[in-house]
């Protein structure tokens, strides 16, 4: 087992339909806490101490939070105005050290134990497998599906149904950071489901519970799943 040390998040999106908000996404507080700052302190529970967070051009703001609060850790921080979250996912990961690489959306919002627990799991599969993290709460309008067979093994990703969804969260191994993927790929779930396609090792580990802060209504999944987190940890 090789311990995961440096991440990647992703968020350049332009988060449009939390806009009525007044804040870009990657600031957008659940139970007080910006998206951001809740992705960057799950990564330092697992023990990740190298990460890039990519904003788009119009997210300057993001990104000075980011070095203001987090100044003393070793975040990268890229602004760039990107045309896909392929590319997105592709400019955050060339930097990255060598070795599978821990990414995250800015918008997956999970218990920090169960975070936890998901890159444990994801560190215990075999090195050249891509692992996602996969929850049962369908909570998205476009859910990106998942099937899987035996042993954790993921056989089709992409569909109109499965037994599962992603959630956002991935361990990227080196062998498909090494790939080149086809012509006409524009999203990052067009790449996962041409890897799974295309024979590349893939795993799935599940999470509870992951909501996809995506819209308005998603707040108020993520804040009930604030509460419950917190309840839990109440000695």
């Amino acid at each position: 087992m090789t311990a995961m040390t440096s991440g990647a998040i992703i968020a350049a999106g332009e988060g449009s339909r939390l806009r009525s908000l007044g804040l870009p996404k990657p600031l957008v507080p659940v139970a007080g806490e910006p998206l951001v700052a809740r992705v960057l302190e799950n990564f330092a529970a697992a023990g990740i101490v190298s990460v890039a967070v990519i904003f788009n051009a119009n997210e300057e703001d993001c990104a000075a939070f980011v070095r203001r609060r987090f100044g003393g850790r070793a975040i990268r921080v890229l602004v760039k105005t990107t045309a896909s979250s392929l590319e997105s996912f592709q400019t955050v990961l060339a930097g990255a050290p060598p070795g599978r690489v821990l990414v995250s959306t800015v918008d997956a919002y999970c218990a920090t134990d169960d975070f936890v627990a998901f890159v444990r799991s994801a560190e215990k599969e075999p090195e050249d497998a891509t692992v996602l993290a996969v929850t049962p709460l369908v909570a998205d309008e476009k859910p990106l599906w998942v099937r899987r067979g035996a042993h954790r093994r993921v056989t089709e990703v992409g569909g109109s149904s499965g037994d599962a969804v992603t959630a956002g969260i991935y361990a990227v191994s080196q062998n498909a950071r090494d790939l080149e993927p086809p012509p006409g790929l524009e999203r990052l779930r067009d790449f996962l489901a041409w890897l799974c396609a295309s024979g590349h090792p893939m795993s799935a580990v599940s999470i509870p519970r992951v909501v996809d802060v995506d819209r308005p209504e998603d707040l108020r999944l993520a804040e009930e799943l604030a509460r419950d987190s917190a309840r839990e940890t109440v000695p």
